[in-house]
């Protein structure tokens, strides 16, 4: 999370450098876990002319445009823009985390939700009774009660900083919140910002590949016989999944 905008060297490009997207988040670890929409088939007009978009950006889970609204604010945070290129919000995340909040993902549909509850430990993954989309509809509701009992404003009205120390409030469990941790919900949202960021514009994320682009990420390649051997670095176009 952002905690000082003038810091010589910022967060994505540390990102960069390390390697984590590509060998993290973009090999699967992340987005496999996330990727679990429900596509119905149905050719939908495009908000934007690029052609790398298969998935439009329109709302399938939130009904309500204040959370919404929140919510982008909050992936924002997480990744936000700045020389370097565009944050979440420009690159489509906040519509990456609506449309799998519609899909199986959301509603947990692969994995066993019944009874009996019992006391987890940190190392059982997943405990609460509660589905993702409804731990998503708490937290940022959440956010937006915490940000008014805080600052008398709403979330999307505050400056960087305070959404900053609201978000780090949820990330070190100072908020209660009732069927789940507000850890678990920051998690959740540091984890699908990220995944959004990176995943396949046809799952609505990474707009114009431009998530992949800040990494010279080349998208979905099939093979690299053909450049394997060469001495010097190789610039490639990003490939997306459409293309293959």
């Amino acid at each position: 999370m952002a905690n000082n905008d003038n810091v010589d060297e910022s967060r994505r490009s540390f990102l960069k450098k390390s390697g984590y997207a590509a060998g993290g988040v973009v090999g699967g670890g992340i987005i496999g876990s996330l990727i679990g929409i429900n596509l119905d088939g149905k050719e939908k007009e495009d908000t934007k002319s690029d052609s790398t978009k298969n998935v439009t950006q329109e709302r399938m889970y939130f009904t309500n445009q204040k959370d919404f609204d929140v919510l982008s604010e909050a992936t924002e945070r997480i990744f936000p823009k700045d020389d370097n290129g565009p944050g979440a919000i420009d690159l489509g995340v906040p519509y990456f985390i609506d449309h799998q909040l519609a899909g199986a993902y959301g509603y947990n549909t692969q994995e066993y939700m019944q009874g009996p509850f019992h006391q987890g430990t940190d190392f059982q993954g997943y405990q609460t009774r509660l589905k993702r989309n409804e731990i998503y509809m708490l937290g940022v509701r959440m956010l937006e009660q915490k940000s008014k009992e805080s600052h008398d404003s709403s979330f999307t009205d505050l400056e960087g900083d305070q959404k900053d120390n609201i978000l780090k409030q949820f990330e070190d469990d100072e908020v209660k919140m009732r069927g789940v941790q507000s850890s678990e919900f920051f998690t959740l949202l540091f984890d699908a910002t990220m995944a959004g960021v990176y995943a396949d514009p046809l799952y609505s994320g990474n707009l114009d590949m431009e998530g992949w682009k800040m990494k010279e990420y080349p998208g979905h390649v099939g093979s690299y016989k053909d450049k394997i051997e060469e001495d010097e670095f190789i610039n490639m176009d990003p490939t997306p999944l459409k293309d293959m």
